[in-house]
């Protein structure tokens, strides 16, 4: 094989190679960063770039495979992480000023983690500034999505996105409040799984939420996406919310296919006025798809859907002008304009509103979990629209503007995140302007196996996986 290629096949691909050691980590590692400055500077999805750190660690991954001590299947395998995630002695910013010189004296678990699985850490990537939304300002440059340079490449996990779908890493670790994880990889065309709340620990990560706030990969693949999720799930003492039960073997249930399995489909989210029409008409196809291999389809209303994003922006904005009390107070000025609007709003947000908010959000969540009783999973598009437009100035510019924060694709991501269960984005499809479609798979709490399980039946029925953005 072509050295200079490795970047293009997936890491579960890379992972049996490196196994039977045909390609080395180092090999797979350097062409990784011969790559990024040939293509980031388009895209601006890495903030730090770890070359000397990469290089250490394939280096020890193929020696300790040459000894036979292999450790699975993310061993020698090239990734990054959004920069949210604490990584001792390499900076991590958040994506902010504010924290332009912070480097952590430790690890977040879910690095102590990949270290323990044998992977290769590329570096940081570029984010929305603390996770909180759409950032104008982006102080580590905007990133850009690789099928459209003009386009925003998701939120708050730009970098994660952008990185993966140009093939500047293997995979990448994103993290998800209100939808940060799906959107980009909705933008982007690639799988992204958002595990269930407490599956995978937060030590370590910078938070805006802590009733939301959840890590998970962004990868090319499901199996890519199962094995990056498998290294970095379970139990931490350090995080008193994550759940000590057992983590699956993702990778071993993929295959069984999804004969049998009842798929519910939320009518209201996949047709009418809320989405754009050939995000419906993908979504319907990739429906009737798990149909012919064998699903059974029917019909899920879940009432307090349209209200969804609205609930989570209610509960997000306190939770996150919280954790911001002192910049509030001290720095406001420093923080990006749209972030500031965000921040003061929660800060303002009378005790009553938020509490309603709470008290919808369990009506919501029991509504999801009842469906959840009736049928595996359910599905409905990632977002009501494609890729949008990189915004060409700061701020909210109409009432009509802010109504649509308040719902819009909020609503196609926020409820699974107030329901704190797994979902996941697959591409399914493009639009006439060759842009990626995101299919979304929703499950009952832990049960990563069977949304992942789905999301690979399709993906060996298709082939949008194969396509490649034109950014080069």
């Amino acid at each position: 094989m072509d050295r200079s290629e490795l970047p293009f096949i997936s890491a579960t691909e890379l992972a049996a190679l490196i196994k039977s050691r045909e390609v080395s980590p180092v090999e797979a590692t350097e062409a990784y960063l011969n790559r990024i400055p040939l293509i980031d500077a388009k895209l601006n999805s890495y903030i730090t770039v770890t070359a000397d750190r990469a290089i250490a660690d394939a280096r020890q991954a193929e020696q300790e495979i040459v000894a036979g001590r292999y450790r699975g299947p993310m061993h020698g395998i090239p990734l990054a992480v959004k920069d949210q995630v604490y990584t001792k002695g390499i900076l991590t910013t958040g994506g902010s000023t504010i924290l332009k010189n912070f480097v952590p004296n430790e690890d977040a678990t879910v690095i102590t983690k990949l270290n323990e699985a044998g992977a290769v850490l590329m570096g940081k990537l570029n984010m929305s500034e603390f996770a909180m939304g759409d950032a104008f300002e982006h102080p580590y440059g905007r990133p850009r999505n690789p099928w459209d340079l003009s386009r925003n490449p998701g939120t708050s996990s730009s970098g994660s996105g952008a990185a993966t779908a140009a093939f500047l890493c293997a995979t990448s670790l994103g993290e998800d409040t209100g939808g940060s994880i799906r959107g980009p990889a909705s933008f982007c065309g690639l799988v992204g799984i958002r595990p269930s709340w407490g599956r995978v620990s937060r030590h370590g990560v910078l938070g805006a939420s802590w009733s939301m706030d959840q890590v998970g990969p962004i990868s090319r693949t499901v199996s890519d996406c199962a094995l990056t999720l498998a290294a970095i799930a379970g139990h931490d003492p350090k995080d008193e919310h994550t759940w000590d039960i057992p983590v699956p073997d993702y990778l071993a249930t993929l295959p069984a296919g999804v004969a049998g399995l009842k798929i519910g489909v939320i009518t209201e989210r996949v047709e009418g006025n809320a989405v754009d029409p050939e995000v419906s008409e993908l979504v319907v196809k990739a429906v009737a798809q798990l149909g012919e291999l064998g699903a059974s389809i029917q019909q899920v209303e879940i009432p307090l859907i349209a209200q969804s994003a609205a609930i989570s922006t209610a509960v997000t904005y306190g939770d996150v002008s919280g954790v911001h009390k002192e910049g509030i107070e001290q720095n406001l000025h420093e923080y990006d304009y749209n972030i500031q609007l965000r921040l003061l709003t929660g800060a303002i947000l009378p005790a009553q509103a938020h509490q309603k908010a709470v008290r919808l959000r369990h009506l919501l969540r029991q509504q999801i979990l009842d469906a959840l009783e009736e049928v595996d999973v359910l599905v409905m598009p990632t977002s009501s629209i494609p890729a949008s437009p990189i915004p060409e100035k700061a701020g909210v510019e109409s009432k009509q503007a802010f109504l649509e924060m308040l719902g819009g694709r909020r609503s196609f991501t926020a409820p699974f995140n107030l329901a704190n269960v797994p979902a996941l984005s697959i591409n399914c499809g493009f639009t006439s302007d060759d842009l990626p479609v995101g299919f979304q798979i929703a499950g009952k709490p832990f049960d990563e196996s069977t949304v992942l399980r789905v999301a690979y039946a399709y993906e060996q029925a298709t082939n949008w996986n194969t396509r490649r953005p034109p950014v080069s």
